[in-house]
């Protein structure tokens, strides 16, 4: 029997070739430039010395994220979305970034202090809302080490996101858009470094799944979720490249 090989000569199992570039940009307490195949993302950690006003006294701080596709990340041009007209699709997926990063955040130990992860997608070849999660949270802890150390750690531990997917059949790592946008099934899992899952966002697209195809894709998520998770640690102990 002939093994199912990809377009992109991958096999089912196999995340796309990945690349990580920490300090892309220099005012930003923390950025990564993040690409997977052939999308591309550039995330970017702030941090403010204020809450928002609906904190009142609480002596506790927040994280929020924004995500954006930019004009040139896809063909034909995606418009470009103007304060006020966030469209529904770019709502949703900032929410997921901001909930997943958050779940990881001792906000006690982080103090009055506000952090916002950017994530624009430069490029867009599928996978763009978890490569947003995987780098943002690279961005995150680059920033997060900028701060004063205090007696406990603001990360409790790392966070990462994969797509995996049925199509024709075989159940996929990694969906490239060629894969995506022809899928029966496609999942989106979100796990911390201790494990846990912070969100599984599964949806049968052109047919229902079973418990089995379930597990099976979860399954593959974890594994490679935990290549990723590996991929960060290994980034965060390499020198960043400087910036001329």
């Amino acid at each position: 029997m002939t093994a199912f090989v990809r377009r992109d000569g991958r096999s089912p199992a196999d995340l796309r070739p990945i690349t990580i570039q920490r300090q892309f940009t220099r005012n930003a307490a923390g950025s990564v430039l993040i690409q997977a195949g052939g999308t591309v993302v550039l995330c970017t950690a702030s941090v403010e010395e204020t809450v928002p006003p609906w904190f009142g006294d609480k002596q506790t701080g927040w994280l929020t994220a924004e995500y954006n596709m930019l004009p040139g990340s896809t063909s034909p041009r995606k418009p470009r979305e103007r304060a006020g007209k966030v469209d529904g699709r770019t709502t949703e997926i900032q929410r997921l970034i901001g909930r997943s990063l958050r779940t990881v955040v001792d906000f006690a130990a982080l103090g009055r202090r506000t952090i916002t992860v950017d994530c624009d997608v430069l490029q867009a070849d599928g996978g763009t809302r978890t490569l947003s999660i995987t780098g943002g949270w690279i961005a995150l802890a680059d920033a997060v080490s900028t701060l004063p150390v205090g007696p406990n750690p603001i990360l409790t531990t790392s966070v990462a996101a994969i797509s995996v997917g049925i199509v024709g059949g075989e159940v996929l790592l990694d969906l490239d858009y060629s894969e995506d946008h022809r899928a029966e099934v496609d999942t989106n899992v979100v796990l911390t470094g201790k494990g846990e899952y912070v969100e599984v966002q599964g949806t049968a697209e052109g047919r229902t799944f079973t418990q089995a195809q379930l597990d099976a894709q979860l399954a593959l998520a974890r594994s490679g979720i935990e290549r990723l998770l590996a991929l960060q640690q290994a980034a965060l102990n390499s020198s960043p490249a400087k910036q001329g």
